[in-house]
């Protein structure tokens, strides 16, 4: 069963993300970081809910998380971390996150998911539990920083 659900993960990924080519092109450095520890319970794939951290100008910040889908069985507990570019501005952070189209997590080193705000923000998430898989809903993901 495991092997079966390895192999539609992987078929899943390698038809939802595009491969680079050519050299990796260089990384730029990162506006804040991002850490969420996410639950989710499916089988096969789940909505899952969580909460992390944002690191924004050496200050930390919680930040609570919804709508994330996760290609998984049962009751999974997922970490993962995210490079944050284009946050100008605290305020930015918020909002309904949406996949960008045709983009990937390339040397990264996970299977992850590349996504936007509407102020602009790009997060790069990637999972970091072996066999997990992130993806986006139809609705996308809510990124909020809490109160």
């Amino acid at each position: 069963m495991k092997r079966e659900l390895a192999s539609l993960v992987l078929l899943a990924l390698v038809s939802c993300t595009a491969a680079p080519s050519g050299p990796p092109a260089e990384q730029p450095t990162p506006d804040a970081t991002l850490k969420i520890e996410a639950k989710s319970v499916s089988v096969g794939v789940g909505y899952s809910w969580g909460k992390g951290t944002l690191v924004y100008q050496n200050k930390i910040y919680h930040v609570t998380m919804s709508g994330m889908m996760v290609v998984a069985v049962g009751m999974v507990t997922v970490n993962a971390t995210g490079r944050v570019y284009n946050l100008k501005n605290l305020e930015d952070f918020d909002g309904n996150y949406t996949a960008k189209r045709g983009s990937s997590t390339p040397g990264e080193g996970g299977a992850g998911v590349v996504m936007s705000n509407q102020n602009g923000v790009e997060v790069r998430m990637v999972a970091e539990n072996t066999g997990v898989t992130l993806s986006l809903g139809a609705a996308g993901v809510k990124l909020a920083l809490e109160n």
